[in-house]
């Protein structure tokens, strides 16, 4: 589990020992431009054989066997298969050496753990995922007690770049009020500026979650990482977990 790139980050979190994460960046691989160089996405326009050898060096590296899923911005969670592509936007496991794997390039990468080292689970939660329930709904699926789960939540566009309009706001206002605490006026003119960081902290609270942590690089300004509102033809980065045998 040594043999990457050494900007990949590893989550600096309370997990158990058996529980392993890690982080992807644009390091690493063989893609060309605009997608250079350790792009994981395949539905982003790369060459398919370069995706293919990216993904082969990852499970290379890691030692484990990422399952992949096809992310549409909703709250379907399943159990991590690598055997399939499920339509789903997050997933869990019991089992070892079978990955949880999300693609982000701004949203929000979210990885769960219980204490006990049994389970993990990463969720892909961009504004609308996050709005509509999808940590709620991996929660559920992890099937843990709240003062049992353990979170950490990866690079994500910041709240010095998230400009949305009134409508991102009201679709979290009108879930939890506390919200409106997560959203500041923009320079612009009827626009804000959102905190995705906040806003999941607060969906968690409000299930009961309170062992959150991470929340560091943000993918528009750091250029490790892909962003799809700095550059919208461009790679995606993977954000993984899963239990070690």
């Amino acid at each position: 589990m040594t043999d990457w790139p050494a900007d990949w980050l590893v989550p600096r979190w309370p997990a158990p020992a058996r529980v392993r994460a890690c982080v992807t960046t644009r390091a690493g691989g063989i893609s060309l431009p605009p997608f250079d160089s350790f792009n994981l996405g395949d539905l982003v326009g790369d060459d398919p054989a370069a995706v293919d050898a990216n993904r082969r060096s990852l499970m290379y590296a890691l030692g484990c066997q990422p399952a992949w899923l096809e992310q549409v911005h909703g709250t379907e969670v399943v159990q991590a298969d690598p055997s399939r592509r499920a339509t789903a936007d997050a997933s869990w496991s019991d089992r070892p050496g079978i990955a949880c794997s999300i693609l982000t390039a701004d949203c929000l990468p979210v990885l769960f753990c219980d204490r006990a080292g049994t389970r993990v689970a990463a969720a892909h939660a961009g504004w609308r995922g996050l709005a509509a329930g999808v940590l709620e709904r991996t929660l559920q699926a992890l099937d843990v007690e709240p003062d049992e789960v353990l979170v950490w939540l990866g690079p994500a566009i910041g709240p010095a770049a998230f400009e949305v309009g009134p409508e991102v706001r009201d679709a979290f206002v009108d879930h939890q009020a506390e919200a409106t605490t997560a959203f500041r006026p923009s320079a612009r003119p009827g626009r804000l500026m959102a905190d995705l960081y906040a806003l999941a902290r607060l969906r968690l609270a409000a299930q009961g979650v309170l062992a959150v942590h991470g929340e560091g690089a943000c993918t528009f300004s750091d250029p490790r990482f892909y962003s799809y509102r700095r550059q919208s033809r461009t790679g995606r980065f993977a954000s993984l977990i899963w239990l070690a045998d």
